[in-house]
Parts: C-alpha cells; structure tokens; sequence
C-alpha cells in the first residue's frame, strides 16, 4: 500500500474508542506521509486520521550516516535477516545526524548487537535504540 516505505522510514499508529486513527513517525519523502493518511482513511471503520508523521530534511549528511548505519548494521551477526522483505523489521530513522533504531528483533540479543553496531556508524551523533524484541511486543515475559 505504501511503495516508497522503507527501511529509512518508522510509521506507527495508535487508534482511539471514536474510530480516530493517529500516525506517528518519520518518513524521507512526503508522499509516504500523504500516501499514509489516504490508505488509512480507506479503511473500514476509521472515522478520522490525524497525521502527525514527522517528513525528515533533506540531507546529504543525513543520507551518508543511513547508507553507512545500513551497510554497518546489517553486515553484523545474523543482522542480514532483519532487511529482507519487503518491510524489514529494523527501521534505521536519522534526523540532523542524530540516528535511532526502530521496529522489532527475534530476541535482546539481537538488539544489543544493533546498538553496537550502530554506535560505530561514523558521523553519528547520538545513536537511540528503541528495538522491542518479539517477546515484549507479544507482552510476554
């Protein structure tokens, strides 16, 4: 539904009681924001979309630190697997030099490794880890 989301974009959402539907994230390109909105909106029994998805600036020192943090990361370990797919389950999201992980890894492991990984990543700022592993999304302990 959203061909140009990929690994350098996080698109989340939480939906409320009255069938509102709110998107959170970064995206590299408008239209993923735009494209976002108008998929949701199709969507039995949404009633109202509130976008608040962050359009990331345009950068070249931003492009240089994911292409470096994407070759870096999924070069590491078994980290390869987490970029297959059409959707892969690490989103790398860097914003004025500042890079964050997003989305899910099989185990705390895997996002430990990511992390360190990623605090290697030349040009970076500050590197925020915010993988969940499959059993934190699934609430199991």
């Amino acid at each position: 539904m959203l061909p140009y989301y990929g690994v350098f974009d996080n698109i989340e959402y939480s939906v409320a009681n009255d069938g509102t539907v709110t998107l959170y994230g970064q995206v590299v390109r408008p239209t993923t924001k735009s494209d976002a909105e108008y998929n949701v909106k199709r969507v039995a029994g949404v009633a109202r979309v509130v976008n608040k998805i962050e359009v990331l600036p345009l950068s070249s020192f931003d492009d240089s630190i994911r292409a470096s943090a994407y070759r870096t990361i999924f070069n590491t370990g078994g980290l390869f697997r987490y970029a297959m797919g059409a959707n892969p389950s690490i989103h790398i999201v860097v914003d004025r030099g500042h890079l964050t992980l997003e989305g899910v890894v099989a185990n705390e492991g895997d996002r430990n490794l990511a992390y360190i990984a990623a605090r290697t990543v030349p040009g970076a700022f500050s590197v925020t880890n915010n993988l969940r592993t499959d059993a934190e999304v699934r609430g199991v302990r």
